[in-house]
């Protein structure tokens, strides 16, 4: 345990400690999640990956609202502040890609409350940026929910929800532009919010390929005039092996074997997407639970109790 540790939650891919009132402790670990359920196996440096995308992309978007990282005390480990999340996941939408075209694909024109236009094809650009929120569920499955839907069932007032939708609307469009200069296109992603008092802050990771989406810019345009498939940076290619082979986390179906290959592939695929996100060379670096474990003590006792 952490000096101080109150309480422990390991979720489908962070290890998250408490530390006291104030403080949290996030790991980020090598497991690797699809349609909300842990794979069999880990993905080698997919923690760090994370964590350090993470907090580029914090740092970056601290002008546009507080955020919670306090300090990086190893390649995938955070501490930041204790929040109170909103069990909502704001999830904002560039291109009708993903969920998005899957729902749009079955028929359905509306998406949580949000009217889709016909007559698009699958990654076809928005006018507009769009937010389709989701339940943040503690087990199980993330579901669809409208505004509407989230002020009633007191999940955010309608004061907090316009900051949260404004929050991630500025956030979106900072993403983009970051994207834009590594010759990117941000796609969608998702981005959680918590409060201390009645201050909003962005928790979690940003902009991160398990967050978010990304189309290469060089022949978008080109690609969508002849129907041609967009090559992605995000782990939706997992998601697309997962249902070639029969898997969408639904109820009776199995997760299938992964691989010694397979896992390679997605771990440097994953690393690809660092460099070219970040636009430096990912540097791996393997911590010891031991080291790891002191690291996070010695920053720990900076921190005031």
């Amino acid at each position: 345990m952490f000096p101080g540790q109150t309480a422990f939650y390991s979720g489908k891919v962070r290890d998250v400690y408490s530390i006291g009132e104030k403080w949290l402790v996030m790991i980020a670990s090598d497991r690797i999640s699809a349609f909300d359920v842990i794979l069999p196996r880990p993905i080698p440096f997919k923690g760090q990956v994370l964590n350090q995308i993470a907090a580029y992309m914090l740092e970056a978007t601290q002008d546009i609202c507080p955020n919670w990282l306090v300090a990086t005390p190893a390649p995938n480990a955070s501490i930041g502040k204790r929040c109170v999340p909103f069990k909502i996941e704001m999830v904002v939408r560039g291109h009708l890609t993903g969920h998005a075209f899957r729902t749009y694909a079955s028929g359905k024109r509306m998406l949580c409350g949000v009217p889709l236009p016909e007559g698009l094809r699958e990654n076809d650009a928005f006018e507009h940026p769009i937010i389709t929120p989701s339940t943040k569920a503690a087990e199980g499955h993330d579901e669809d929910i409208s505004q509407e839907e989230i002020i009633a069932q007191g999940l955010a007032t309608a004061s907090e929800w316009e900051q949260l939708k404004h929050y991630a609307l500025q956030l979106f469009e900072r993403g983009q532009e970051i994207a834009r200069k590594q010759g990117l296109i941000l796609v969608d992603t998702k981005y959680e919010f918590g409060k201390i008092g009645d201050t909003i802050y962005l928790m979690d990771e940003v902009h991160t390929p398990d967050s978010s989406r990304y189309f290469f810019a060089d022949g978008f345009s080109e690609r969508q005039a002849s129907g041609e498939r967009q090559p992605q940076l995000s782990k939706e290619f997992v998601r697309e092996w997962l249902i070639a082979n029969d898997f969408m986390g639904k109820e009776g179906q199995q997760v299938p074997a992964m691989s010694d290959e397979w896992v390679d592939t997605i771990s440097k695929r994953y690393i690809a997407l660092f460099e070219k996100v970040i636009g430096k060379p990912f540097v791996p670096q393997l911590v010891s639970e031991q080291d790891l474990f002191a690291s996070i003590c010695e920053e720990l006792k900076k921190l005031p109790q």
